[in-house]
């Protein structure tokens, strides 16, 4: 019986005997073959490899995370954790429920374990009667064999885990990754209390122990992402592409998106149907923000109209099968070409992103991209006399004593992307912010100003206007590739896109 089943016993129905042997009854067999071996497997195996060698001899959990309920018997879109898909290479809407174990061989050396739910016969109550998890209602699972040779891990039933992880747990240190999948944590820590022989406080300072060990592992998991292998690096590409076609599928509808009201739903939508038949669909939720709105950092409600005059920020990103995705921003004139006052506030953020692009180098820090930029912004700011009286560029960048050039750029210019729009995000300060550059990062540029409606500090020209430039930036060897460079920046190119797409 699924869990939905088991929430609400009153709707399952009765059957017999009889009527479980008709349904098994009369299917064709299934068809045969060897699953090939997957692009993404050697490249996976790799990093399982790094992950090996910083934890010689301990047992690794990796959970890709349960379903989650949407509401009643309703499920939300599966993904899998994003350090689990890192390491075993299963996309979208793969394997709930799956434990990746690295289970030492010793010394040094771990053997990759997969358990999952395989594919159940049809002559089991689960193929017909399980709604959550029966092939008959959500469709075919790989079989271990399938995943054997398809990943080039072992392949086991989700049933065996719990024994396994308890085996030796009192002389073997075991991890786990607990954000991924509480109950998984839930039986890693039965498995290790059960064999530690503590109580009390004792157990209270032994648990205490487990969870520092826990967040190095999720830590170090959530670093290994900051440079990304040659496949990796190709999905980014895949996924700018998609992105690409996403904004040329805007631009061109822009029209419709004025004449039909709330224009950025309309925005939002067209967006997403490129995303999901590109790729898996969107990265994260799209921000169409139209007019003020786009003075507000993170507008996903949408809900608002799309008029002439105003300036369209839109930063979305198609998310690929693999869960790799995109995070572009660029801010459109609604009619076709910039006002003299809009042409003046993105030529500034353009200006801005340029100097933080030129930054994306090895050798130079994640920070500079940002000081860059943002020295650009307050050279703005203090021209334009926005800046308080008595404060120039180099008192407003001061860090303790200045920011005010903060009331109109905020956040900051970077941040890594990859699995996760906001990547190796439980990376510490050291490792993320004050870090030089690697080659094989890929980090965003994205300089803002953002002058809200009702801002009395700043020209009435200004007002109501919010400007942000955003492309993704993949470090190299010499310097930087701007992977959504095919991507019009300059206000002159952005209006030659419009026209251009209009004409077609």
């Amino acid at each position: 019986m699924s869990e939905a089943q088991k929430k609400s016993p009153s709707r399952a129905r009765p059957t017999t005997d009889e009527f479980r042997a008709f349904v098994a009854s009369g299917w064709s067999s299934r068809p045969t073959g060897t699953t090939p071996r997957a692009d993404v497997a050697d490249h996976a195996a790799k990093r399982r490899e790094a992950v090996s060698a910083a934890f010689a001899g301990e047992r690794l959990v990796i959970p890709a995370g349960g379903l989650k309920v949407r509401s009643n018997d309703c499920d939300y879109v599966f993904r899998p954790h994003s350090a689990f898909a890192h390491l075993t290479g299963l996309g979208s809407d793969r394997e709930p429920d799956a434990v990746l174990v690295l289970e030492p061989t010793g010394a040094s050396g771990h053997e990759a374990i997969l358990y999952f739910r395989p594919l159940a016969g049809r002559d089991t109550d689960e193929f017909f009667g399980d709604s959550r998890y029966g092939e008959f209602w959500v469709g075919a699972r790989p079989t271990l064999v399938d995943i054997e040779s398809e990943l080039g891990v072992t392949a086991r039933h989700i049933d065996e885990f719990a024994d396994a992880v308890a085996k030796d747990a009192g002389t073997v240190t075991v991890r786990v990754v607990r954000d991924a999948d509480p109950e998984v944590a839930a039986v890693v820590d039965a498995a290790r209390t059960a064999t530690s022989g503590q109580e009390g406080a004792q157990s209270e300072a032994a648990a205490e122990t487990q969870q520092t060990a826990d967040d190095e592992l999720s830590a170090f998991l959530s670093v290994l992402r900051f440079v990304k292998d040659d496949w990796e690096v190709e999905q980014m590409r895949a996924a700018v592409e998609g992105t690409h076609l996403g904004f040329d599928a805007v631009i061109a509808d822009l029209p419709e998106a004025v004449r039909r009201g709330r224009g950025e739903r309309w925005v939002e939508g067209v967006f997403g149907l490129h995303a999901r038949h590109h790729g898996n669909g969107v990265g994260y939720d799209s921000i169409a923000a139209s007019g003020d709105h786009a003075n507000t950092l993170h507008w996903i409600k949408n809900t608002g109209d799309v008029q002439e005059g105003d300036l369209l920020l839109l930063d979305a990103g198609v998310e690929v099968d693999a869960l790799y995705t995109a995070d572009i921003t660029r801010t459109l004139p609604v009619s076709g070409t910039f006002t003299d006052a809009q042409r003046e506030i993105y030529d500034a953020v353009f200006a801005a992103q340029e100097a933080g692009i030129a930054a994306c180098k090895p050798g130079n820090t994640f920070s500079d991209v940002h000081a860059a930029a943002i020295r650009v912004i307050a050279e703005h700011l203090h021209a334009w006399g926005l800046l308080p009286d008595g404060v120039d560029v180099e008192a407003t960048l001061d860090a303790e004593h200045g920011q005010y050039h903060r009331r109109w750029m905020v956040h900051g210019t970077s941040h890594h992307l990859g699995l996760d729009v906001h990547d190796c995000a439980l990376a510490t300060r050291e490792q993320y912010s004050d870090a030089e550059l690697q080659p094989g990062m890929i980090i965003t540029v994205e300089p803002g100003l953002y002058f809200k409606a009702d801002d009395e500090l700043v020209p009435a020209k200004f007002r109501g206007n919010g400007v942000r430039i955003e492309d993704d930036v993949l470090i190299t060897d010499d310097g930087h590739e701007n992977l959504s460079a095919a991507m019009p920046r300059t206000s002159a190119d952005v209006e030659r896109w419009i026209a251009d797409v209009w004409a077609r």
